[in-house]
């Protein structure tokens, strides 16, 4: 603002509109004079995301979007309503180099790191288009891509998140998820913001591990365990393991004995997740028995664990679905 020869307090109220209202158009920020708005509207951009592709699910529950950016290439993201939530999950890089079998995402090529400006701005697309009374309560960064690859803009775009003069989102509401970079969560456990951490584990045993997450041949087990005990040595934080379930793959009884002996004396909560439909069909969901078998197993076990709902399966609501199909699509054409 002052390079605009603006006063200092313009700035705040810039701020108010970007984050908070927030606003769509620089034309909508009314308190500001209307020579300043159309210098705005002339020199800058709002918003650093073109949706190209938007889908809703029939149960109203998950609304994806496919985004263009500024060098045509693409994400997506995923707004996912619960009873006592509305949460959005976003993407922090183009492809991903980790490479997993069942992630779509993870069969695309990565391209690049996103910027802070292009992970904070996809929480801010959704919250300028909800509906008056609605706010936004969660954000997980568990789209396209590993964010402790892209660690600087994926804190960045947190501190922007969280902070009073940002959106003024509440550390604790948002939770950042990994394969397993384990210097990378020994780092996070230091950091002072007390966002949340969800490993992607998916197996208890190294061997299957290395063929389900792939990062696994470089950073085993042991390591990550080690590295998950550090970060809740650093803050106290609880860790939330993910595990998806995958029919015959890992989802036997014996299987859920191996999760229990692996985070035995760590307190953690383990997210119980069947696969997505849309896979590859080597990496479907078990029955509903055998995923209630499984369950039961970690109950009697006293792990702490969750079953997660499906959302979105209609509109391949899963990482990387959406952009997989455009892909295709685009080498068809």
């Amino acid at each position: 603002m002052a390079s605009l020869g603006q006063p200092a307090f313009r700035a705040k109220q810039l701020e108010d509109w970007v984050f908070r209202r927030p606003a769509t158009s620089f034309s909508q920020m009314t308190n500001l004079p209307a020579a300043l708005r159309q210098k705005l509207q002339d020199s800058f951009n709002l918003e650093s995301l073109t949706p190209i592709k938007e889908a809703a699910s029939r149960d109203g529950d998950a609304r994806k979007v496919l985004f263009r950016l500024h060098d045509g290439k693409s994400i997506e993201s995923v707004l996912l309503s619960y009873d006592d939530r509305l949460s959005v999950c976003v993407s922090t890089q183009v492809g991903c180099a980790i490479g997993c079998p069942f992630c779509a995402t993870g069969q695309q090529a990565f391209e690049r790191n996103l910027s802070v400006a292009e992970i904070a701005d996809q929480v801010l697309y959704f919250a300028r288009r909800l509906s008056e009374g609605q706010n936004l309560t969660n954000v997980v960064f568990m789209g396209m891509g590993e964010p402790l690859a892209n660690y600087d803009a994926t804190l960045q775009a947190v501190g922007v998140l969280n902070s009073e003069r940002g959106f003024g989102l509440g550390a604790r509401h948002m939770t950042i998820s990994t394969s397993g970079l384990a210097p990378q969560i020994v780092r996070l456990g230091k950091e002072p913001l007390q966002v949340g951490l969800a490993v992607s584990l998916h197996a208890a045993e190294d061997s299957l591990r290395d063929e389900l997450a792939p990062i696994n041949k470089r950073y085993p087990l042991k390591e990550l365990i080690s590295a998950c005990k550090q970060y809740m040595a650093a803050g106290g934080r609880r860790i939330t393991f993910e595990y998806t379930l995958f029919d015959g793959v890992n989802d036997s009884l014996a299987q859920a004995r191996q999760l229990a002996h692996l985070l035995k004396g760590l307190g953690a909560l383990v997210n119980v997740i069947p696969a997505n439909p849309g896979g590859s069909p080597k990496f479907k969901a078990p029955s509903p028995e055998k995923v209630a078998a499984f369950m039961a197993e970690l109950e009697r076990l006293a792990v702490r664990a969750t079953l997660r709902a499906r959302r979105g399966a209609d509109i391949v609501a899963g990482c990387g679905q959406l952009r997989s199909r455009e892909i295709a699509s685009a080498r068809r054409s």
